[in-house]
């Protein structure tokens, strides 16, 4: 288990279901996303996502771009 405030540094893609955006993790697993924008460009794309671990599996996220 990934201690609450480690820093995020991943690829997978990029889901939404119903208002939230997840990303499910190339390793495995998915992180619900906090994010400040809504990057419906990139929605099931292979994405990057940087941030911070805030909760069990809830990333608040600093970007998401393509890789």
């Amino acid at each position: 288990m990934t201690a609450i405030g480690t820093r995020i540094d991943e690829t997978g893609t990029l889901i939404r279901d119903g208002g939230a955006f997840f990303l499910r993790r190339d390793a495995g697993g998915r992180f619900q996303l906090e994010l400040q924008r809504t990057p419906v460009d990139l929605v099931e794309k292979r994405v990057r996502l940087i941030g911070t671990l805030v909760g069990p599996d809830l990333v608040s996220a600093d970007g998401v771009s393509p890789p």
